[in-house]
């Protein structure tokens, strides 16, 4: 079997370090350049390496996350890698014909309702879903590419306190991990994620110390608070390849 060579762009991030130990390596030859070796703020960084390696597809998670106060105290940085170091791994990707995974966010949605589609306006809920919209809409004008808007986290939930007023679908980066990689010859856009329920739900359940917090008491009562994602996209694609996978819990839970 030819594996399926992948140049993953974050691969120090959080998602990117639990990815190198989950993906199966008889399928997938998966290559985790570091910021010195590709630099997405440097066109000819991304191109010189691409064209050494020759990937069939790339997965574009480099980005700036946490914290989410930073996407506000420093504006620049977070257009810099979110916006513009998105624009330049699509710009090359579209030249090179090679195939684009972004890993967006599910804060690109409102916030208002809740059970968001992939085909419903997107209005971001604060400036880290503003930097990802803009790393979107670049990925959107390559048509050889796939959107994924993800909620996950890292295990254990490593905060205090939890919102118990905010909704959203949160995973653990493991069990993302093993979704992802199914889907790279999807296009257009995929929400994953894991069940809809409040974050001190989604917390507590592994966490039982963690406490309650109210989002109101800290960004104000009229702030947002149901980015909650329509998951009906892929578990059908999921049942679609269900006895590949059936023997993963976190699909059979999902599906």
């Amino acid at each position: 079997m030819i594996k399926k060579k992948i140049v993953f762009t974050g691969g120090t991030g959080r998602f990117g370090t639990i990815l190198k130990k989950e993906y199966d390596k008889s399928i997938f030859n998966i290559l985790f350049p570091s910021k010195k070796i590709l630099n997405i703020l440097d066109i000819r960084s991304i191109k010189r390496y691409l064209i050494t390696k020759k990937p069939k597809y790339l997965i574009h998670a480099a980005a700036l996350s946490r914290p989410m106060s930073l996407h506000d105290s420093n504006i620049s940085k977070s257009i810099d890698l979110n916006i513009i170091g998105t624009s330049n791994i699509t710009k090359v990707c579209s030249e090179l014909k090679i195939k684009l995974i972004f890993i967006s966010t599910s804060y690109v949605y409102p916030g208002e309702k809740g059970n968001y589609r992939e085909s419903d306006p997107i209005k971001p809920i604060n400036n880290y879903g503003l930097s990802k919209m803009g790393g979107e809409a670049a990925v959107q004008m390559y048509k050889n590419s796939l959107i994924i808007r993800a909620s996950m986290t890292e295990k254990p939930f490593i905060h205090k306190n939890a919102f118990f007023d905010f909704i959203s679908n949160f995973a653990y980066h493991e069990d993302i991990a093993k979704i992802i990689l199914k889907t790279i010859d999807q296009k257009g856009i995929i929400n994953i994620g894991g069940k809809s329920q409040s974050v001190y739900n989604f917390a507590k359940s592994k966490n039982a110390k963690v406490k309650k917090i109210s989002i109101k008491k800290i960004l104000g009562k009229n702030s947002k608070s149901d980015v909650s994602m329509n998951l009906n996209k892929i578990k059908k694609f999921l049942r679609s390849c269900w006895s590949k996978y059936n023997k993963n819990f976190f699909y059979k839970k999902l599906i």
